[in-house]
């Protein structure tokens, strides 16, 4: 199948992206999404943007600024997923769950990995990713028990670097320099992603992981995410979401609230981001995307379950889903709430 070409001498490099602009990225106008209470007062607040789209394109529910550019992190993955489907990428439907995935490096996504590393006679020495402890606090403390210390393989990025690599020799692409911002997959990836949003990309820089990392809007990511969440399972777009739906655990992990989400709401696609990023898609098309500004995890699902809510997801399903307790003594003294500022 056709792909984009790139300059066959920059191909072989493994230099990063660099960060480089296409406009300014100022400070966005963000505004309070959640507010954490201790026996009623407010104790601290976590500011933010979000916005949600219908299949129309109609907005919905925003908040703050959420078209100004801003870096994606992980929840680009189910896209990059998308633009390898793109290249032949052709694996079981759990283990396209886990290209798409910031998995917790329990032993099924250890073992995913190296599976399509070995479905394409690859080892671990192709991979470009960093190293690191697995992500989930339980499959951490079990790796650190056993001995082990951070790896390729157990870093939560491992599955979306497998298929990079596999990818590279479906096509005959250089494996080394896989990474290259200017490498024939990194270009496919870049297209893909500009087509899924439908911005260009603001900025480009290079993701914790080592990926190029390419800046867009909120409002470009709610409405690639209501594409893939409404496709047609035939298509690359809806093949990457059936499988992200049919295997969560693969997409995150046991105790993790993306995996959770997922399970809740039949058809729901879900996947979060590194600095407070969260992203869903409903099989209506609705896309919705929210980023919370000092980049606290804590505050992610709290936001989204209210904004789940206002969309007419069944509440009762969601109810498990809230954030803990805030504590005192041991004891629940407080909650992370939504703020009351979305406007309709």
């Amino acid at each position: 199948m056709p792909v984009p070409e790139a300059s066959a001498h920059k191909a072989h490099e493994a230099a990063p992206a660099t960060a480089t602009t296409a406009q300014s990225l100022k400070t966005p106008h963000h505004v309070p999404l959640v507010e954490v209470t201790r026996d009623g007062l407010v104790e601290s607040i976590h500011y933010g943007s979000l916005i949600a789209l219908r299949k129309s394109g109609n907005t919905t529910i925003e908040a703050g600024e959420p078209n100004s550019p801003m870096y994606p992190r992980s929840s680009l993955k189910p896209l990059q997923a998308v633009a390898l489907l793109k290249a032949g990428l052709d694996i079981p439907q759990n283990l396209l769950a886990l290209t798409a995935a910031s998995h917790s490096g329990a032993q099924m996504h250890r073992d995913g990995a190296a599976e399509i590393l070995k479905l394409h006679g690859l080892t671990e020495a192709a991979l470009g990713n960093s190293t690191d402890l697995p992500y989930g606090v339980a499959e951490r403390e079990e790796w650190l028990r056993a001995g082990n210390g951070p790896t390729q393989i157990a870093q939560n990025c491992s599955g979306k670097h497998a298929s990079m690599t596999a990818v590279c020799v479906i096509n005959g692409w250089p494996v080394e320099g896989y990474l290259h911002p200017e490498h024939p997959l990194q270009v496919l990836v870049r297209d893909t992603i500009t087509e899924l949003t439908g911005e260009e990309a603001a900025a480009v820089s290079t993701d914790g992981c080592g990926t190029p990392l390419f800046a867009h809007s909120l409002h470009g990511m709610a409405r690639a995410y209501g594409r893939l969440a409404a496709a047609d399972e035939s298509t690359d777009e809806g093949k990457v979401a059936h499988a992200m739906r049919r295997f969560p655990e693969m997409v995150a992990g046991e105790g993790r609230d993306v995996t959770a989400l997922m399970r809740a709401v039949p058809g729901l696609l879900a996947k979060d981001g590194f600095e407070g990023l969260q992203l869903v898609g409903l099989p209506d098309g609705t896309g919705f995307a929210v980023k919370i500004s000092d980049g606290g995890d804590r505050a992610r699902m709290p936001v989204t379950v209210e904004v789940l809510r206002r969309l007419g997801v069944d509440g009762g399903s969601l109810d498990t889903l809230q954030s803990p307790p805030v504590l005192g003594g041991g004891l629940p003294v407080g909650e992370l709430r939504a703020a009351h500022i979305f406007s309709n």
